[in-house]
């Protein structure tokens, strides 16, 4: 057959089915449900998560905990030098209490479900707050030899803490043993690297090393490690270096992967727990802050006014950016499920900014893709 004949029979074909098909939306256009029937549902359109703003204004640190009569935030304001106790309800914080801290709180963390401590510069202490109907109640002072910017809890057993201060600069950190409802506290210096602002509990690290925490140091531009096995009085390991301020680290939940927030720079970090690989990831040119991941492969990253998700291959490749926007600067994440459907939700405290942010999960399929 003619090669002129195949090429007018295709063409018939397709003005053929481009009649049917304006044929039937027109027949689908003019379709008049029957009398009762409910029509179509429309396709659902794509947007963020479920997010609320409530007022927190400079919240440079705090910690939400969820327990039997629901979830909790304290946090402290820190140039109104306030340590504030909230309470969710229908998804929205209820603030229940507010107390005096000396000038520039800097951190605030849940020890159990009845009692808080907060780090306090211009004190030089970490405080102890009972919490009692709802309000807070000073019991106890610990000093600590410089102005905290940090704390941590380390470890528990019975009544006794195990807890971490650390410097707004300086190369030491404190251990503080107090022991419930004590008014004096043990504190012991340990070195460890120059402003170490963060830490974390890890459950491993390389070279079959266990339990201990890890911290990204500002001044020094790395990554260290300091074990649990010598009653966290041991020498620091270090696990990375960067050529450029590393500002925050924090483990995955598996503990395989401790992801590095990189403050310069079009890339971040993590490091594999197990062999010691560290691997750099492609980010947005203006550096981060703050990070949390949600599991092994996919992080979340905060940058001024901005949030965004990543996830990764086994090699760090990037497969996909998703992002959030914050209401100042993002330097406190926080993923727990605060309205009990199951779903991580994320609580952004913006250490710039006179407001917090909640985002509701799932974040991921919620998030707005990246343009």
């Amino acid at each position: 057959m003619p090669k002129f004949v195949l090429i007018r029979r295709r063409a018939g074909i397709l003005r053929f089915i481009g009649v049917l098909a304006g044929a039937v939306a027109l027949l689908s256009a003019c379709a008049v449900p029957p009398p009762g029937a409910q029509a179509p549902a429309a396709p659902p359109v794509p947007s963020g998560p479920p997010r609320i703003t409530f007022a927190a204004p400079i919240a440079w640190g705090g910690e939400a905990r969820c327990m039997a009569d629901g979830c909790k935030l304290a946090l402290v304001e820190h140039e109104n030098g306030r340590l504030v106790l909230h309470q969710f309800k229908d998804r929205t914080p209820v603030e229940l209490d507010r107390q005096p801290l000396a000038y520039h709180p800097d951190s605030a963390k849940w020890l159990n479900d009845h009692w808080v401590v907060a780090a306090v510069e211009d004190g030089q202490s970490l405080d102890f707050f009972q919490v009692e109907g709802g309000k807070l109640i000073k019991r106890a002072q610990a000093k600590v030899p410089f102005a905290p910017r940090d704390v941590v809890l380390l470890d528990q057993e019975g009544d006794r803490y195990t807890l971490m201060a650390t410097p707004y600069s300086g190369a030491s950190v404190a251990l503080v043993h107090w022991r419930l409802g004590a008014t004096e506290a043990q504190t012991t210096p340990v070195p460890w690297c120059r402003a170490p602002w963060h830490p974390a509990v890890v459950k491993r690290a390389p070279n079959a090393r266990g339990k201990g925490a890890v911290v990204a140091c500002l001044d020094d531009k790395k990554l260290m490690y300091l074990g649990a096995a010598d009653n966290w009085t041991g020498d620091a390991a270090q696990l990375a270096s960067f050529d450029v301020v590393a500002r925050q680290a924090r483990p995955s939940p598996s503990g395989k992967w401790v992801y590095v927030a990189l403050e310069l720079g079009p890339r971040n970090a993590r490091v594999n727990m197990d062999s010691g690989e560290v691997q750099y990831l492609d980010a947005p040119l203006g550096g981060t802050v703050s990070v949390a991941p949600v599991d092994d492969d996919l992080a979340i990253w905060g940058e001024p006014s901005a949030l965004y998700l990543q996830r990764y291959d086994a090699q760090g490749k990037v497969l996909a950016t998703r992002r959030l926007t914050a209401s100042g600067f993002p330097t406190e994440l926080q993923l727990i499920d605060l309205d009990g459907d199951g779903e991580l939700d994320l609580l952004v405290l913006n250490s710039a900014g006179e407001r917090a942010d909640v985002f509701y999960g799932p974040l991921w399929d919620k998030a707005l893709e990246n343009q």
